[in-house]
């Protein structure tokens, strides 16, 4: 009598444990292949941004046909930055599938509300390459790919500051760090549906970051020191959402290090 119950309980820890192990996958490599492109340009000057240099030792604009490739850098980040604080989501979507499919109610594979989640960082990440192809063309980005202004990165800091305190990156933040929540109030059947609400999803999570992604022209794109820093504070914002103290924390310190870069840029 209790063996469908048993074999259906260890199906779900299996599929949980698959899921973990393919996202974390993911991730990993992404983040290998980032390490990876960061040591080379160290080396030689140059950022192979999928296999075109887009970098080098002089500032001249670059082609309208480097928005592509420095798309797809972008694209490559997002995924080694976002998809670890997506995970609970994105397993909270699997166990609620898992519990319709076990009820005999329509459900649809999680692939398609992963897909959904990254078809928006796809999109920002289109949104950050044409950033940065102007930020380059009008000299205000270094061939390091890191501001050239301070003013620049004064006012990237404070505004990532200030944001920290708007209702927007509230309300944003909520709807991210909570992910049964979500998707009571948000769920759609057939595939549709969960492309539909990965991009939902994707968009609460972009709204609530961008402005922290955009602090990565202050301290250089392919600085893998501040690319860790800032992931790590995305992953602690959602998971210490209901604690203030993380975004507070967050306003000041932007706020001040902008306040320090503006007045020693009046200094100079």
């Amino acid at each position: 009598m209790t063996a469908a119950p048993d074999r259906l309980e260890a199906t779900l820890r299996n599929d949980r444990a698959i899921l973990i192990a393919a996202l974390h996958g993911i991730a990993g490599l992404a983040w290998v292949y980032m390490i990876h492109e960061a040591r080379g340009m160290e080396r030689t000057g140059v950022c192979r941004c999928a296999g075109l240099a887009m970098s080098g030792p002089d500032t001249r604009p670059w082609s309208p046909a480097a928005v592509l490739p420095l798309s797809l850098m972008w694209a490559e980040m997002m995924v080694a930055m976002m998809l670890p604080s997506a995970t609970p989501m994105i397993l909270t979507f699997a166990r609620v599938n898992r519990q319709r499919r076990a009820q005999e109610r329509p459900f649809v594979p999680t692939g398609l509300f992963v897909l959904g989640y990254l078809v928006v960082w796809s999109a920002f990440s289109i949104a950050a390459g044409l950033g940065q192809w102007a930020l380059h063309g009008t000299a205000l980005l270094s061939p390091a790919m890191k501001s050239n202004s301070a003013i620049l990165a004064g006012v990237l800091l404070i505004c990532a500051g200030i944001f920290q305190w708007t209702p927007w990156k509230r309300a944003c933040l909520n709807h991210c760090s909570s992910p049964l929540n979500f998707l009571l109030g948000q769920w759609r059947d057939g595939r549709a549906g969960a492309l539909a609400m990965g991009m939902k999803h994707g968009a609460y999570c972009a709204g609530c970051c961008w402005l922290l992604m955009a602090l990565l022209f202050v301290a250089g794109v392919m600085n893998i020191v501040w690319v860790a820093v800032i992931t790590l504070v995305v992953l602690l914002e959602k998971v210490l959402a209901r604690s203030l103290w993380i975004g507070h924390a967050i306003c000041v310190a932007c706020v001040a290090w902008g306040v320090w870069v503006l007045i020693g840029a009046r200094g100079g």
